[in-house]
């Protein structure tokens, strides 16, 4: 926490992919996206938001999600990764952290994500008890790259910025 060297201001980078796969639902910021393949993972693999959950962790130099809720464990199964991101957000609070913004990237050849994007904001963002600008949400294609290019894989990349609670020089907003 505080120092001699001023308040603690972090920042975060958290990443994810998971393979799409039939039979599965497609979710993303926590939206059901109607789409003919889903994400494969122990929870409900949103790699959005699992991404931030990484970035807020890394700031925190609180570990990784694989660390806190890993998928040997059952009581993850099928859970919504916004139930993790509460979780995550709440780790924060405990170690004096409050999140300041968050910047993200989904990536995914198909579907196209422009309209989702809003409803993906208005979940993240009472999470982490934020004003919605404060969310950043962008959808990007691999061009044809990779396995996200040629449509076997939606990934993600986030950036976070995280604050300590009682750092007076940056309470005055």
């Amino acid at each position: 926490m505080p120092d001699a060297r001023g308040p603690s201001i972090r920042i975060g980078i958290g990443s994810d992919i998971h393979r799409l796969v039939a039979g599965r639902a497609l979710t993303l910021g926590g939206v059901k996206i109607p789409f003919e393949w889903g994400l494969s993972g122990h929870s409900d693999a949103d790699v959005l938001i699992h991404a931030i959950i990484d970035a807020l962790l890394g700031a925190a130099a609180h570990g990784d999600i694989g660390r806190h809720f890993p998928s040997s464990d059952k009581r993850w199964a099928g859970i919504s990764s916004l139930k993790l991101l509460e979780k995550t957000v709440a780790m924060l609070r405990a170690k004096g952290f409050e999140v300041i913004n968050v910047d993200a990237t989904v990536m995914a050849e198909r579907p196209l994500l422009g309209q989702w994007i809003p409803a993906m904001v208005r979940n993240i963002a009472p999470i982490m008890a934020v004003e919605g600008e404060r969310i950043s949400i962008k959808a990007t294609s691999a061009k044809g790259m990779g396995p996200v290019g040629e449509g076997e894989a939606i990934s993600a990349i986030s950036i976070a910025l995280i604050r300590e609670v009682d750092s007076p020089v940056l309470q005055a907003e």
